[in-house]
């Protein structure tokens, strides 16, 4: 039974896959128990589990903590929807016409080297301490790697393919929306998934200047305090958001694109 579960580069069914998953998570926090509670290391440093469930229903009864998720999240996806409809017409010119990328990919390359946090104060001189630079922060972090995943997806798109529509008579533009879009689409959807999370990493960066809302901002202020349970449990926020919003994403792929595991 158990030598099933580790061939190679064999697909396991999907119930099999949610229990493994659960399994991880009981084992990381069974560690996690047992190093806390043996003082290992000082629960001011590191709470147990319990304490950080304690600590996560604390921030929903005391603190508002329902708002500033929904100002996170609305902050992420404006950011990260920004970044969408952006990157993806410029990525389908720069893969599709070679001039469009000489010229763009050298700067993208560039740009998306330089460390976000860095840019920080650059973004608030010139947006100022509003939403703004807030999410100029998120869409710095994601717009430039995404724009080259685009382009990489669609030069990715069989030759074969362009030169059967173009010898059936098709136009450019026809070849573009419907060869090259549907071709690339699943690589696209998936890499759209990627890239969310990288615009969840750069949150707390966004919102530890001059905010007054948001689970960065709470976590930032927590710190200070050394309230490492509620900080914790604001970091775990995250993670659940992350990996419910991954799932769906997961989700819907596997819907639109079922054809790809037959």
């Amino acid at each position: 039974m158990l030598g099933s579960l580790f061939v190679f580069r064999h697909s396991l069914p999907r119930k099999v896959e949610m229990a493994l998953g659960i399994i991880g998570f009981i084992l990381f926090l069974m560690i996690w128990h047992i190093t806390a509670s043996a003082g290992v290391i000082r629960p001011e440093f590191l709470p147990t589990p319990f304490a950080v469930v304690q600590a996560f229903i604390r921030l929903f009864t005391e603190r508002d903590f329902a708002s500033d998720i929904i100002v996170s999240v609305g902050r992420v996806w404006f950011a990260f929807f920004l970044s969408v409809i952006i990157a993806i017409p410029l990525g389908l010119l720069m893969s599709t016409y070679r001039a469009v990328g000489a010229i763009l990919e050298p700067f993208v390359d560039f740009v998306r080297y330089l460390p976000v946090p860095a840019l920080v104060p650059l973004l608030v001189i010139w947006f100022g301490v509003g939403e703004t630079s807030k999410i100029a922060v998120l869409w710095m972090g994601t717009f430039f790697q995404l724009i080259l995943l685009i382009t990489d997806d669609t030069k990715r798109v069989p030759s074969e393919y362009i030169e059967t529509g173009h010898t059936l008579g098709a136009s450019n533009s026809e070849v573009m929306r419907h060869i090259i879009i549907p071709a690339a689409l699943p690589n696209m959807v998936d890499n759209l998934r990627i890239t969310l999370g990288w615009c969840w990493t750069y949150l707390i960066i966004a919102e530890i200047v001059a905010a007054n809302s948001g689970i960065g901002h709470m976590i930032w202020s927590l710190r200070r305090f050394v309230k490492t349970p509620e900080v914790m449990a604001g970091i775990f926020a995250i993670g659940i958001i992350g990996l419910l919003t991954d799932q769906a994403f997961r989700f819907a792929h596997a819907r639109l694109f079922s054809y790809q595991s037959r």
